[in-house]
Parts: structure tokens; C-alpha cells; sequence
């Protein structure tokens, strides 16, 4: 109850997803996720508040931040 075991981070098919932030134009949240290449369908993977939070994901799937695109 008190300590939850830590979820793995699954890894991702530079195939055939691509690594993307969204961002809200009105609030400026941003959401790190993956987008499927074939159908456009985006999958959420965690809120981005900060730098580190930014950091964090690149690090946890292997990915550059350069390789990010951005989505409005």
C-alpha cells in the first residue's frame, strides 16, 4: 500500500513511432508521448513541467532531444 513498485518504461519502435511533445497553445502544457508514423494516433506517456521532467524521458527511451518534434 505504501510503496508502489516502479513501472518499467517500455521501450519504443523508432520504426514506427515517433517521439513528439505537445504543447496546448492557450495553457502551454506539454505532453511527451510517441505518435504511431502509420496512423497519427498518439500515445501519452508523461507531463512535462520542467526541464528535468524533459530530461527524464529522453533519458528513460534513449532519445535525443533533437529528435523531438513539436506539436501545436
Amino acid at each position: 500500500m505504501w510503496f508502489r513498485k516502479k513501472q518499467e518504461a517500455s521501450s519504443y519502435d523508432p520504426q514506427t513511432q515517433q517521439p513528439v511533445i505537445r504543447t496546448s497553445i492557450c495553457t502551454g502544457e506539454q505532453v511527451a508521448g510517441f505518435r504511431n508514423r502509420q496512423t497519427g494516433k498518439f500515445s501519452e506517456v508523461m507531463l512535462i513541467r520542467s526541464d528535468r521532467d524533459l530530461e527524464g524521458f529522453c533519458k528513460s527511451y534513449g532519445v535525443s532531444q533533437e529528435e523531438i518534434s513539436r506539436e501545436y
